[in-house]
């Protein structure tokens, strides 16, 4: 197994494998750099643009609430001073009554503001979340398909559920909590201010040097939170890649459920790690803070005996009132705090969110891009093509080099040759999965790259070797090809398909669910729906990517008889591992190290003596080869027809 096969298990260890020790630490460190990402905080300003009017109502709301919470405290000083110690000597019960009932109204509208403002920032801030989501979720999928063959899923998916919904809470609480507390700790400031200048300064002079501590703090916070979210990227990617059907059966078949949950738990022993280390960072300096606000009331008592020996005045009410409004600032200023520590630490998770959001798909539509053109429908151009994978280095052979054929409308071309080759990423550039390196791959007559995706893809409908059915019946997944196809038109096409007898026999018909990645049917039933679904979809262009490679003999003589009447008044391009399939084929391409190295049909092919005669003697000396003439009804799948019952 040389080239690309060679070094297997060498590289399923890089992908898979535990890393212990240094190494680990490193590769944590290495990954728990964020992304740096220029006017982020701009940025994340601007996703609240569209939210300008409830943003408007909900600054107001809590402009009059921070003020409104700042006047008891200030009723406070009247109450004693005014009710309950009057310069007459006697309580003032009216006087102290009125002040008292407009202390609880205040309260009671502080309350109501407070329900109506909670919903109005828990709206914008989910809405959002919602929208960041889905822009993220739009952006992926106008990426190219070499970014999700680059990357693993689960670390796509930890990005767009983790890394957004980790920002949720601070998208929610910002406004409240930062405009609310602001005004609120400017108002209790004033209030301070006006009732002693002195005893204000000294409640307030060491708050510089906490505010220069909470950033220290914050710091340490976005760099643990860059490491949870990293943690959390590869649980996902663990779960997704073990508790799919394919890697449950891949574990029990190598019978290594224990190594899957040792290498789960290890990762679930840093997640832990990390999610007490983010809970515990802070905790020291915020209690430091909460014993300096604590102790400020006892200290203001000294000072205000201090004032009175130096004959300045301050009454009960005065200190009363004070200490009131400097315990009124310090939850706010804690609330300050802590928000200005969330939103470092989210920080670090919008800058993994907007650098995929930053990233520049490499196949997009030109502005001039025109649709195709419908009168040379069928067309299909190779001209002087190059392909080299962009992640390949420079001394890389390229996987085709100079490639050039042409296929007439209604024409049945195969390609085939030995494994790797270059025969799929012919199948991949011609609906522009890929963009050629150099040279022209024409469509009706148009190089792709000038054609609009949406108009090029609808021309072209793909079935390939790994058939992908949603966890949905039947139905629905023929209808992901046309939403709105009739009862009728799905059977139609599923007899075409020759698969319309076999569902019949399902007890839910086309209701029948076929479970992930449609498990519950066989291999050849399998691809026979998806062979419905293109049918559906009725496109000018089929490319088949050795679609029944994988398939039993039993199950390839009905799924080949579907093809052929799928392929009929239609140009079909076959990607071919086994010859007997394609020896009716109008022409066939043999391509060889990169290059077409022989051209013609099956019979010329066998005059020649060459590739082609080679590998289909071999094939045919394997026991490979047969001629199939299959059979238009299900009568011959036998085994091929499989329910979950029965499975």
């Amino acid at each position: 197994m040389g080239g690309r096969g060679g070094g297997g298990v060498g590289q399923y260890g890089k992908l898979r494998g535990r890393v212990s020790g240094a190494d680990a630490d490193a590769q944590r460190a290495a990954n728990a750099t964020a992304p740096r990402i220029p006017n982020l905080l701009p940025r994340i300003g601007e996703l609240f643009r569209p939210y300008r009017r409830p943003l408007t109502v909900t600054i107001a709301l809590v402009l009059v609430s921070a003020a409104i919470s700042v006047l008891p405290p200030l009723l406070t000083q009247q109450a004693f001073d005014r009710g309950l110690f009057p310069p007459e000597g006697t309580p003032n019960v009216p006087v102290l009554v009125e002040l008292v009932a407009l202390m609880v109204l205040l309260w009671l509208a502080s309350a109501g503001i407070g329900v109506g403002q909670a919903y109005l920032t828990a709206k914008v801030g989910n809405s959002v979340m919602g929208e960041l989501r889905v822009r993220l979720f739009s952006h992926l999928q106008s990426m190219e398909l070499g970014f999700f063959t680059r990357t693993k899923t689960g670390v796509i998916q930890s990005r767009l559920q983790n890394d957004v919904g980790g920002v949720a809470g601070v998208l929610s609480n910002t406004i409240q909590s930062v405009i609310g507390n602001t005004v609120t700790v400017i108002a209790a400031l004033v209030a301070m201010i006006v009732l002693s200048w002195q005893m204000t300064i000294v409640a307030v002079i060491l708050l510089p040097v906490l505010v220069i501590a909470q950033r220290k703090v914050g710091q340490v916070r976005a760099r643990i939170a860059t490491k949870t979210q990293e943690s959390l990227s590869e649980m996902t990617a663990i779960t997704q890649e073990t508790l799919s059907v394919s890697g449950v059966l891949l574990a029990k078949s190598f019978s290594r459920q224990e190594w899957e949950v040792d290498r789960y738990r290890d990762e679930n022993r840093n997640q832990i790690r990390l999610q007490v280390q983010q809970a515990m960072s802070g905790q020291w300096f915020f209690a430091i803070v909460n014993v300096f606000l604590s102790v400020i009331p006892a200290i203001i008592y000294l000072v205000a005996a201090w004032l009175i020996f130096q004959d300045v005045s301050v009454t009960a009410g005065t200190v009363v009132a004070f200490t009131t409004v400097q315990a009124r600032l310090s939850w706010p200023l804690l609330g300050l705090m802590r928000v200005a520590l969330d939103l470092q630490t989210s920080q670090a998770l919008f800058a993994r969110i907007f650098e995929y959001l930053d990233l520049t798909p490499t196949i997009t539509d030109r502005p001039d891009a025109y649709a195709v053109d419908l009168e040379q429908l069928g067309v299909v151009e190779f001209d002087d093509v190059t392909f080299r994978y962009p992640d390949a280095g420079d001394d890389t052979p390229p996987t085709l080099d100079r490639v050039s054929f042409r296929i007439e409308p209604g024409q049945y071309a195969a390609f085939v040759g030995p494994s790797g080759a270059g025969k799929t990423t012919v199948s991949y550039l011609i609906p522009r999965l890929h963009d050629v390196s150099s040279g022209r791959v024409l469509f009706a007559g148009d190089d792709v790259r000038d054609l609009k995706q949406v108009e090029l893809l609808d021309a072209i409908g793909i079935v390939s070797q790994e058939t992908y059915l949603f966890h949905a019946s039947i139905a629905e997944n023929l209808r992901y090809a046309r939403p709105g196809a009739s009862d009728a038109e799905l059977e139609s096409a599923a007899r075409a398909a020759n698969i319309h007898d076999t569902i019949s026999r399902f007890p839910d018909g086309f209701d029948t669910i076929v479970g992930e990645r449609g498990y519950r049917l066989s291999g050849g039933e399998k691809q026979r729906v998806a062979i419905a679904r293109v049918l559906l979809k009725d496109p000018a262009v089929l490319v088949l990517d050795e679609a029944t490679s994988a398939l039993d003999a039993v199950s390839e003589r009905v799924v080949q008889t579907a093809l052929d009447d799928a392929a009929r008044g239609r140009t079909t391009i076959a990607i071919a591992h086994r010859l007997s399939t394609v020896v009716h084929a109008d022409v066939i391409f043999v391509v060889d190290g990169g290059r077409i190295v022989e051209r013609g049909t099956h019979a010329e092919l066998l005059e020649v003596g060459g590739v082609y005669a080679r590998l289909f003697e071999r094939q045919r000396l394997g026991g490979a080869s047969g001629s199939y003439s299959g059979s238009d009804s299900d009568s011959d799948s036998g085994s091929d027809s499989a329910s979950d019952e029965r499975r």
